[in-house]
C-alpha cells in the first residue's frame, strides 16, 4: 500500500486529504471528537512537508443534497482548534465557493470543503457519476491522500475513484489501520480471542463465520446473544431476537465444535421490564430469562467469566458492547470487558463503532489498548476476511 512518502516532495502542491469527520452531534455541538483528532496528524505531516491541505469528509446521512443539520462547520471549528490554525470551510463542494477557496489556499493553509454526500454523486451506484465528481475534485488538487479509514470499503467517489485520477497514497490513520487489524487477523498471536456484541447477529454473520477458522476464542454479549442462547434451546423473554437466524447460529455452533473453537455465552442476564435507563432490572440466569422481561447486559458472573476468557489472550479483538452502555445500570458488561482489555498483556484490538464510543463514554484510557480503530464498519468488513475497494485502489 502506497504511503505519502510515495509522494514525493509535496512543497507548494495541493493536497486533497478524504478525512473521517462522522462525529456524533447534539445540534451543533460533537460529543465526540475522537475522529476529528485522529485526523490531525496526517494532515499535520503535510502542512510540516510544505502543502496547501484541502479536505473532504461527510458527516450524517444527507440524501444528495445540502441540509444545514449536517455541514461539517461543527468539524472545521473542532479542526481549527486542534491543528492551532484556520480551516476555511467552503460554502459547497465543487461549486463557485469551493473554486474560490482553493484558488486562495497557500502552502501551509487548510480548507474544507462542504460535506462531500451533499452531491448525489458521491454514493451513485453508476461509475460514470463518481467518475464526474472525481475529476472535479482532482481538478483542486496535485495529490490525493486516503485517511478515512471508516469509509475505505465503500466505492464512492471521494475513497475509490479519486484515487484512480490523482497520485495517491494512505495517510498515517489508514496505515495504522491496517497494520494493527491485519496484526489481528492475518498471523495473530495466540490465544486469539474475539468479544462480539451489538444488536443483531445479521449484522455480523461473514465475520463470524471467518473467526470460526482463525479465532480459539469467540465470546458473544450484546443484543446478538440471544439467537446464540434461542439456537441452544433457552427461552429469551422479551428481548431482542433474530428468529430468521436462529438456524444459522446453531451451524455456528457445530461448527466452532468441529473447528475446536471456544464459544463463550453469558451464564448470566441482567434483564428488565422496558428499554428504559431506570427500568426496574435483575439478574437471571441466562436459560431462566422470565416472559415479561428483556435483557440489557451481561450479568456479573457473565462479566467476571469473559474477563477470565480475556486474561491469557495473546490477541484480543473487540467489536460491538456487551449491553446498552448508556444507561448506566446496563454498562457493566462493557466496562468489564474493557477493563480486561486493558488489564491483558495481549495487544487488543477495539473495533470501532459503539465499541471505541463506549471505551470514551465510560472514561477508559485509550492509551490502554493496542489500538482503537475509527472505522466500525470497515473494521468489520477486514475481520470478515473482504478486500476493501479503498484500500485496494492504493496497491503498488
Amino acid at each position: 500500500m502506497k504511503t505519502i512518502d510515495s509522494l514525493g516532495d509535496l512543497a507548494g502542491k495541493k493536497v486533497l486529504v478524504r478525512s473521517d469527520l462522522n462525529v456524533p452531534l447534539d445540534g451543533t455541538t460533537i460529543t465526540d471528537d475522537g475522529r476529528v483528532r485522529a485526523s490531525v496528524p496526517t494532515i499535520q505531516k503535510l502542512l510540516d512537508a510544505g502543502a496547501a491541505v484541502i479536505v473532504t469528509a461527510h458527516l450524517g446521512r444527507p440524501k444528495g443534497e445540502p441540509e444545514a443539520k449536517y455541514s461539517l462547520a461543527p468539524a472545521a471549528a473542532r479542526l481549527s482548534e486542534l491543528l492551532e490554525r484556520p480551516v476555511t470551510l467552503a460554502e459547497d463542494l465543487v461549486g463557485e465557493s469551493a473554486k474560490a477557496v482553493v484558488a486562495a489556499l497557500e502552502p501551509g493553509q487548510v480548507a474544507m470543503l462542504e460535506n462531500v454526500r451533499f452531491d448525489a454523486r458521491e454514493t451513485s451506484k453508476v461509475d460514470e457519476d463518481r467518475e464526474a465528481l472525481a475529476a472535479e475534485l482532482a481538478a483542486f488538487a496535485d495529490a490525493f491522500v486516503s485517511d478515512g479509514f471508516g469509509v475505505v470499503h465503500r466505492k464512492q467517489a471521494s475513497v475509490y475513484d479519486i484515487a484512480k485520477v490523482l497520485p495517491a497514497a494512505a495517510g498515517t490513520l489508514v496505515e495504522k489501520e491496517v497494520v494493527s487489524l491485519s496484526k489481528a487477523v492475518t498471523d495473530p498471536a495466540r490465544p486469539y480471542a474475539v468479544v462480539l456484541g451489538g444488536s443483531k447477529v445479521s449484522d455480523k454473520l461473514g465475520v463470524i463465520a471467518n473467526l470460526l477458522t482463525k479465532a480459539d476464542r469467540l465470546l458473544i454479549g450484546g443484543g446478538m446473544v440471544f439467537t446464540f442462547l434461542a439456537a441452544k434451546g433457552y427461552g429469551v423473554g422479551k428481548s431482542l431476537l433474530e428468529e430468521d437466524q436462529i438456524e444459522t447460529v446453531k451451524g455456528y455452533l457445530a461448527t466452532a465444535e468441529e473447528n475446536g473453537v471456544e464459544i463463550v455465552l453469558p451464564t448470566d442476564i441482567v434483564a428488565a421490564t422496558a428499554f428504559a435507563a431506570d427500568a426496574d432490572a435483575v439478574v437471571v440466569a441466562a436459560d431462566a430469562i422470565p416472559a415479561d422481561r428483556l435483557g440489557l447486559d451481561i450479568g456479573p458472573d457473565s462479566a467476571a467469566l469473559f474477563a477470565s476468557k480475556l486474561s491469557d489472550a495473546k490477541t484480543i479483538v473487540w467489536n460491538g458492547p456487551m449491553g446498552v452502555f448508556e444507561f448506566e445500570a446496563f454498562a457493566n458488561g462493557t466496562k468489564a470487558v474493557a477493563q480486561a482489555m486493558i488489564d491483558s498483556d495481549g495487544f487488543s484490538v477495539v473495533g470501532g463503532g459503539d465499541s471505541a464510543a463506549a471505551v470514551r463514554l465510560l472514561g477508559f484510557d485509550e492509551a490502554g489498548f493496542g489500538h482503537i480503530s475509527t472505522g466500525g464498519g470497515a473494521s468489520l468488513e477486514l475481520l470478515e476476511g473482504k478486500v476493501l475497494p479503498g484500500l485496494a485502489v492504493l496497491e503498488d
